[in-house]
Formats: structure tokens, sequence, C-alpha cells
């Protein structure tokens, strides 16, 4: 959720710091702040976006080159100034910046209350530096030691940094349940904190990425990594792949349109290398050692949020119809809550764009714990769950920067589509030739991807006809089912609009209920096993007078003559439509919600990374 960002070394801090929490802000947009020390320890704050710190901190003095920001998605207490991040001590000689939960602060906050600690916030990221400073002072231990001390005493999740006006040479960072990454400087000495890797790629590309427990100290120069029970380090070093040019917008308006229009690239870089149907080829090296076990499973559990959960839905179809393994879909915030039957040789799949949802986290962690072997898809290479599954894919889209998902969605089915693929073969359930014309049809995709975004104008015609619209509701059957929720979602999130996805013979159950002239209806209706029955939904609707947008296979001569709009798309495979078939989709989000006013790439109320539960 939040983002922090930190740097120590021989340069002015307040540029690399604003610069940072820039391309940080679509973790949080609530409000943001600074503290910088040189002599004396100063924060500035401000409730709202970055520029509003920025255009108030020009006013002050923002010298020194030791400094830490942050950019809030509220938890505990309001976006405004007084609960913007950084948080003095009681004593103001010390500044902590937080992104987490701290669980039980309540009790710790009554406690110093009683010792005569006085809190300017409602926040519990507070109490912790508060608890910090109180066990320095009367614990007389140095304040690495305190830190150390009172992580041991807090129940949550945390990603921190702490700064001391006492201790002008030291920064420390600490982490559990909440990513940071260290990125080491060119020049000695210099040292760069942050959420994830877009605010230090510009500087270094030599990170080192916290584990769970770990606590980093920079003092004086050097570099020392310990866990949470003191025992010292040694910090592995790597090199990032990304580049810079990937953070900006690229001559686009938007993140999100330009992260739409990048899905050719992003579904091929996501089978580059594992197929070629000219050789017959299909391989994924993260699967190879659980091979076996995979294709042997009884059953697959999918666990995913938000968009990875959709996205969990096609994978269901694709693995049952591909490699008739049964399968089951599983929100992960509700996984661990309702004491889930798990046996030792389940195979759970966890989904997650940024690799570091909580609530995927958890539920990975408690599935380990009853013995299922768990394989990871996730964007983010170095990321917790990257390191907390046993094996796993990645899905190389590329930094994703706007909130609402979208090559995340089409990278994360395009891996799933390939393990179905792979377990198929590897259990004999598909004819050699079938997964070599899948193949070849897969490798496909991204030139008819490019051939979906030229209805772009198309669809942007369509938004204005419907952008007032209060409802929308999408529809589709079998592999389009998922993608009528994912649609759905996609409206909800950035233009406010309520909508709701559905199977297609599910409306006749409740929803048709809602279908008059002002109901804008979406079905994709591409030519398939179902495409009858989604064709006899449409005159249901059209009979009620609701008005259809639809999505249908290039060529259709059928859905036109009582369809409002039509959008077409190549045809292909029927396991392979998700991918073609959600772009339109997509895009009809997007210039609504434009057309709307509405901030797309920083939607209201949400954060790209949920790092909470």
């Amino acid at each position: 959720m939040c983002g922090i960002v930190a740097y120590i070394g021989p340069r002015e801090a307040y540029p690399i710091l604003i610069k940072g929490l820039l391309r940080l802000e679509y973790r949080g947009y609530d409000s943001a702040g600074i503290a910088l020390l040189n002599k004396e320890l100063k924060v500035y704050k401000k409730a709202g976006k970055v520029s509003e710190l920025h255009n108030f901190a020009k006013e002050q003095n923002i010298t020194g080159q030791i400094g830490m920001g942050h950019t809030r998605w509220a938890t505990h207490g309001e976006p405004n100034d007084r609960n913007a991040h950084p948080h003095y001590s009681q004593h103001r000689k010390f500044a902590i910046i937080h992104n987490g939960i701290i669980e039980n602060y309540a009790s710790i906050k009554t406690e110093l209350q009683k010792r005569g600690h006085e809190f300017r916030s409602d926040t519990d990221t507070e109490v912790l530096i508060h608890l910090i400073e109180d066990i320095h002072e009367n614990g007389d231990v140095s304040l690495d030691e305190a830190v150390r001390l009172a992580l041991g005493e807090v129940i949550g999740a945390y990603a921190i940094v702490i700064l001391s006006e006492d201790h002008p040479n030291q920064l420390i960072c600490a982490r559990k349940g909440s990513p940071i990454v260290l990125g080491v400087g060119k020049d000695k000495g210099e040292y760069f904190v942050a959420s994830d890797a877009t605010p230090i790629i510009e500087y270094t590309n030599n990170v080192i990425y916290l584990n769970d427990g770990e606590l980093a100290v920079v003092k004086n120069g050097e570099l020392t990594v310990k866990t949470i029970e003191n025992q010292v380090k040694t910090p592995y070093i790597q090199e990032l792949e990304m580049q810079l040019e990937q953070l900006e917008k690229g001559g686009f308006e938007h993140f999100m349109l330009k992260e739409i229009y990048e899905q050719p690239r992003s579904i091929w870089d996501s089978m580059r290398g594992r197929i070629d149907a000219d050789k017959g080829f299909l391989r994924l090296g993260g699967i190879t050692e659980y091979e076996k076990k995979f294709a042997n499973a009884r059953r697959i559990l999918i666990i995913g949020c938000g968009t990875s959960w959709h996205a969990g839905i096609v994978g269901e179809y694709l693995f049952e119809d591909l490699a008739r393994i049964p399968t089951e879909v599983e929100y992960a915030s509700e996984f661990r809550y309702r004491n889930p039957i798990i046996k030792p040789g389940d195979t759970v799949f966890a989904i997650s764009q940024s690799g570091e949802t909580a609530d995927t986290l958890a539920a990975i962690e408690l599935a380990k714990s009853k013995g299922a072997t768990v394989f990871g898809v996730c964007n983010v290479v170095g990321s917790s769950i990257a390191r907390a599954t046993h094996g796993g894919s990645f899905t190389h889209a590329g930094p994703e920067i706007g909130v609402a998902s979208t090559k995340a969605f089409t990278a994360q089915v395009t891996v799933l589509t390939l393990l179905a693929l792979k377990l198929a073969d590897k259990r004999g359930t598909l004819q050699k030739s079938r997964i070599q014309q899948l193949i070849t049809e897969l490798e496909n995709i991204p030139a008819k991807v490019k051939e979906v975004l030229q209805t772009n104008d198309q669809i942007k015609y369509i938004a204005d006809v419907f952008k007032d619209a209060r409802n929308f509701l999408y529809l589709g059957r079998g592999y389009n089912f998922p993608v009528a929720l994912e649609g759905a979602l996609k409206l909800k999130e950035i233009s406010y609009i309520h909508a709701e996805g559905y199977p297609a013979a599910e409306m006749k159950h409740g929803p048709i209920a809602l279908i008059d002239e002002e109901m804008p209806v979406v079905f994709i209706a591409t030519k398939g096993a179902n495409y009858e029955k989604v064709v006899s939904n449409m005159q249901e609707v059209k009979a009620r007078k609701g008005k259809i947008i639809a999505v249908v296979t290039e060529g259709d001569k059928e859905v036109k003559h009582f369809a409002d709009h039509v959008i077409e798309i190549p045809e292909t495979e029927e396991p392979l439509t998700p991918l073609l078939s959600v772009i339109p989709l997509q895009l009809l989000a997007y210039h609504i919600a434009v057309m709307r006013g509405c901030n797309v790439d920083q939607p209201r109320n949400l954060a790209k990374s949920v790092t909470v539960e």
C-alpha cells in the first residue's frame, strides 16, 4: 500500500526523495511527507498528492544528505496533515515512515500514555516510534537495538525507515510482511531504500531485497543486515533488469492506456523462451522440479485477489479443460479464515501482480503449513511471494504503474495457459497435434491483440454514448465468464459506475429484473461452444429494451441484427479467447473514466499493492 523511499549518501536527499515519491504514488496518494536530517530533524507533510507536498516544501529548508519520504494509503486515521507520515517520537528526536499495520498498537499506546507519552496523530505508526524512543531512553541501549527490541513486541506487518537527530550518520530499516528493497549506490556509503525498485533504478541497478524479519542498519557508510533475533546476515546483491523508460508514460496520456497498448509485447515476453511452435518446444523452468508432482495432483487450488482472482478462474477452465485436473479457485482473503481442507500433496497456485499481496501471502503460509506444494505466478522478481513459494513462473509483464491492472491480467492468463498445456502434455490428456495447434495459435496472439487495439476509436465512440450510465451488466459464458467479471471490475475501479459481471445464463435468475432502456449490457459473444446460448441471452435483453454492447468474433453476422454496438475481435482457439476479448473491455472502461473526469491511474480509495489485510 503506502510507498516509502529513503536516501543516505553524498548527494542532496530532497530531489531523490520527491522524485521517488512521484514514482511510488501509485501505492497510495492520500497524503505525503518527508523528513530531512541536517543537524536538525525536519518533517514536512501535507494531505493530498505528492505535488502538494512539493509546493509546500519548496518554501522550507530542504537541505540534507539523509532523508526519507512517504506517500500514504490511509488505514488508521483519516487522510489529513496530522496523520500523514513521517511521525515524530515523543521528544521529536526520532522520525519514522511505515507501510503496514501494527495490530496491537492500542494496548501499546495505552501503556505508553501511562508513562506520560502524548500522541499527535490517530495512527498506529506513531505508537511504534514512541515505543522505540522509550526503549532507547529507558533501556540504555543503542538505537538499532531499541528498534530490534521494539519490533519484537509488535504484532502485524511493517516496512519501516527510521532517522534520529542524535545519530546523524545512521539510517535504519526493517520489514515483516511488507516489502523493502535497498539500492547500493555507486559511491561508497551511498544507499537507497524503497518499497519497490521504481525510485532506485535511475541511480543504481544493484539491489538487496530484505527478507521478512530482517533489519538493515547503515551507519557511518557501512551496511549491516541482521534478523530480529540479532543474527548477522550476509546480504545478497542482485542486478535489476528494469529499464528507466518503462517507468515513463512514453507519450500516452495515462499509464493505464500505455499498459493496455503494451499487451502485445507483455504477452509475448511472458511466453518468450518458453514455447517454439516450429520446434514443438514447451518448457517452463520454474515448474521443472515439480512437473511430475503437479501432473499427478489430485486437485489444483488457485488463490488470488481482484484481477488475479479473475485470471485464476480462467486458469480453472484451462486446467480442467486441457489437463483434466479438478481445480478450485479461492479468494485469498477468505481462504485462511474458513478452515480450508488442505492435505499433504495438494497443489496450490498463488497469483499476484506485485508479489506482495498480504492476503495471498497469508494464504500461502497456511497452505505450506498443511504440506501443500505452492507455485507462484507473479510479475516482480525478488517479491515476497516469489520467495515464499516452492517454485514459480514470472509473467515478465514489466512494471505496471496504473492501479487498475490490465497487462498483468493477460500476462497471468498467458502463463496459466502455458502451465495447462505443459500439464496436459505430461498427463497425456491432449494429443500432441492439438497441443501443437494451441502453441501455434498462442504465438499468433500478440499480433491479434494489435488488431483489437485498432478498434480504439470505435470503443471511444461507444464510451461517449454510455458515459453517464449509472449501472452496467457484463455477461459471458465459459472462458468468457471471468472476462465479464474482469470487465465489470475495470469499470467500477476507475469510472465509479456500478457494474456487475455474471455468467450469461444467470441473468434470468435475478439480474434480468434490472433490465430497462437505460441499462447497458456488455456481452462477450465470441464463436465457441456456448455461442448460441449467449445469443439467446442477448435476445432476452433486447426484448426488455436493454442496450447491448457485444464483443464478437470477426465476421459475425447474427449479433449485429439486434445489438446496439458490435466490437469485432479476431478469431482464435476458444481457450485463448480471454486474451483478446478482455482488451475492448479495458479500453471501454478507460475511455468512460476519462470522459467522466476520473483519475484513471490513481482511482479514489485504491492502491496498487494491497500489503495489509
